[in-house]
């Protein structure tokens, strides 16, 4: 398991593993990889863990579902492997990036990997999902699990930008010292809702401003 995260996440993830609801969470999906197709991968579950290491965090990107069509999902939220077709919120991340960002390029690629290899935690609210059914694995004990990582970040780094997309991400404010990190609040980036504030929102450059005021590193955006 520990070669499927950063070595800095060890100390907080193995105290989490041994609770009990992990164990129930664990014995579920393995009962569903054994029935039926389950993305991400199994090695990829934990990669927004393997490719941010914890003292690097700066940005919190908060999803809630790993896409649930082939070869979508690779453990990073919003984010898809490089050679597939960009889903929908996606290409409305990348439209608000070319307004808000000089000189950012439309990418071709929806691979966001070069943005968590900068520290921006890209984290899905549920790490796993059965194959073409969304939502499917919802309600099992990976939101316990992400909700105890969201606090554990607030509660032991400083001056993190939380971007919280949708009502449902932006309930998860309550679980942040917003004493010490900024938390970003809009609709979410989805062509049902994304006219309503997403669009003009300015999280990219918001959130570099913030770095930059707490002397961190921005991040570049350009995929």
């Amino acid at each position: 398991m520990s070669n499927r995260y950063h070595a800095s996440w060890e100390p907080l993830l193995k105290p989490l593993f041994k609770q009990d609801y992990m164990r129930r969470l664990s014995a579920f999906v393995q009962r569903e990889r054994a029935q039926s197709l389950v993305f991400p991968s199994e090695p990829l579950v934990f990669n927004a863990f393997k490719l941010t290491p914890f003292e690097d965090i700066k940005v919190v990107i908060l999803g809630q579902d790993p896409y649930h069509n082939d070869g979508q999902a690779h453990g990073l939220s919003f984010s898809v492997p490089d050679g597939i077709a960009l889903p929908p919120s996606l290409k409305n991340i990348y439209t608000e990036l070319v307004s808000d960002i000089p000189g950012f390029v439309y990418p071709r690629s929806g691979n966001l990997t070069s943005w968590a290899k900068q520290g921006v935690l890209l984290l899905n609210a549920t790490l796993t999902v059965r194959a073409h059914q969304a939502a499917s694995h919802q309600g099992q004990g990976w939101e316990v699990f992400t909700d105890q990582i969201i606090q554990l970040i607030s509660q032991k780094l400083d001056g993190v930008v939380f971007m919280l997309w949708g009502s449902y991400a932006q309930k998860k404010s309550m679980l942040i010292d917003l004493q010490k990190h900024c938390v970003l609040k809009t609709v979410h980036p989805s062509p049902l809702s994304a006219h309503r504030g997403f669009f003009g929102c300015q999280h990219f450059s918001k959130a570099n401003k913030y770095l930059l005021s707490k002397g961190k590193e921005p991040i570049d955006w350009q995929v």
